[in-house]
């Protein structure tokens, strides 16, 4: 391919290693892309371009010297701005925070960093995360590479859009109700949202902890399944300040054995319908699977309501309880989206102690109940979202003669958040208007190898991943 910039990361960093290309190239080469298109994009909010050239020639002369490689080395990434980048913003698309610039690096920053990666910027999010759409005050709104009128998702839109765009081989976002999941399904690309505690969260604004060290994680995004798996084998292990942290040692699987998993797959949950395109991606995805040797049957889980229901406790009301003092008296601080969020939390009836802790029990005993099912079938397929990607500021949708909120559309990532289950999304088939469709793969807690496993043989029935328009 003659675009440098759409080179999986671990052809970028297999051509660095043989010396076909150089750092230098591929930095050069994404800086110009980023220059080119993240006026209309609006993807990242912090470039340093003189940095990145500068550890680029360094990234070159270690090459030159002959020293030992990192498994990216040279490799161009990106990092959502929710996360510690040392001297880049780290912001979280609020005003509460604007002109915030990191000391250190968050550790899975510095584990990329050791692999040899160079991070070109941190990229765009919407206020505090709490939205499946990229806009803030701070800096405005991120658009789709599909369609500009369209919104790449979130909260790490920015993240999925300079990677669809291949301004940025591949990168970090995080994920406490789909924000890693979503916006790779809108904007055509791979994501994993893994365990809780498998790749450390320690840096992340805002911390994870209590029970939404439960539902939040950071995990990676990248073009490509065989980009996923590389990213997170050099993030993931424990770190001190993850509080879901577990010694949990790195597995490979072969692909027999991967083939030997029961995949359960669904189209939609019975209560929150999804369009058509969505029910044929889905039944794309297990028919390929079926051709690629796998076992494959219907399967819809119980509980999946009540997990819903469950993650919306804690998420929107116990996120909104915890937000709404941090703008007391700057109220004129809030956009339209958390303002909107906020509202959502407020009609709920707020958490008490005993309320709290009968969720948090209730969480534990549904999670132990889902579990169980998931031993016949330690594999399940079913949608990403209700919808592709959506017109900015949309809220609502009709689908199948029934109307679909704006909550509810994401609740089939929502689940596997409450209930801390791993899972990827792969590009499987694009919509009549040529916007990219991906499944979901989930797998039982700790085992993201397994999940990763299915998600690159069904990658490589489908090869579903296309160019945007707009490069």
């Amino acid at each position: 391919m003659s675009d440098l910039t759409f080179l999986s990361a671990v052809t970028m960093a297999q051509h660095v290693r043989q010396k076909k290309i150089s750092p230098v190239e591929l930095a050069d080469a994404h800086l110009s892309k980023i220059e080119r298109l993240n006026p209309k994009l609006n993807a990242f909010v912090h470039v340093d371009a003189e940095r990145v050239r500068r550890e680029a020639r360094e990234a070159e002369a270690v090459l030159i010297s002959g020293k030992a490689l990192g498994s990216l080395h040279g490799v161009p990434i990106s990092i959502k701005s929710s996360l510690d980048v040392a001297g880049m913003r780290c912001e979280t698309g609020t005003r509460l925070r604007s002109g915030n610039v990191a000391t250190h690096d968050a550790p899975l920053v510095a584990r990329l960093r050791k692999a040899g990666a160079i991070v070109l910027g941190v990229t765009n999010t919407p206020e505090i995360l709490m939205a499946w759409e990229t806009d803030n005050l701070l800096y405005g709104r991120t658009n789709s590479p599909w369609d500009l009128e369209r919104t790449p998702g979130g909260s790490s839109g920015g993240e999925a859009a300079a990677i669809a765009a291949g301004m940025s081989a591949g990168g970090v976002g995080s994920d406490g109700g789909g924000s890693i999941r979503v916006p790779a399904h809108f904007s055509g690309i791979c994501g994993l949202k893994p365990t809780p505690g498998r790749i450390p969260a320690t840096g992340h604004f805002p911390p994870s902890g209590g029970p939404f060290a439960l539902i939040g994680v950071a995990g990676p995004m990248a073009r490509t399944v065989a980009d996923l798996t590389a990213l997170f084998e050099v993030m993931q292990g424990p770190d001190d300040g993850d509080t879901c942290a577990a010694p949990v040692p790195l597995r490979r699987w072969s692909e027999n054995e991967i083939k030997k998993l029961r995949v359960g797959y669904f189209e939609d949950d019975g209560r929150t319908p999804v369009t058509t395109e969505t029910r044929i991606a889905v039944r794309k995805a297990a028919e390929a699977l079926k051709s690629a040797g796998f076992k494959v049957e219907p399967f819809q889980p119980e509980g999946l309501e009540e997990a819903r229901v469950l993650w919306k406790k804690f998420f929107v009301t116990g996120g909104g309880m915890l937000i709404r003092p941090m703008f007391q008296g700057r109220e004129e601080d809030l956009s339209p989206a958390l303002k909107q969020f906020l509202e959502w939390s407020a009609a709920e009836q707020a958490l008490t102690g005993d309320s709290l802790m009968e969720a948090w029990i209730a969480r534990d005993t549904l999670r132990a109940k889902f579990l169980a099912q998931m031993r016949k079938y330690p594999i399940l397929l079913c949608p990403v979202a209700a919808i592709p990607a959506f017109r900015h500021a949309e809220r609502s949708w009709a689908i199948e003669g029934k109307e679909v909120g704006y909550l509810d559309a994401w609740s089939y990532t929502e689940w596997f958040n409450l209930l801390g289950n791993p899972a990827a999304v792969v590009p499987v088939n694009h919509s009549d208007r040529g916007l990219p469709i991906g499944v979901q793969i989930v797998g039982r807690p700790w085992e993201e190898e397994q999940v990763l496993g299915v998600a690159a043989a069904l990658e490589a029935q489908c090869n579903a991943w296309r160019v945007p328009p707009i490069s």
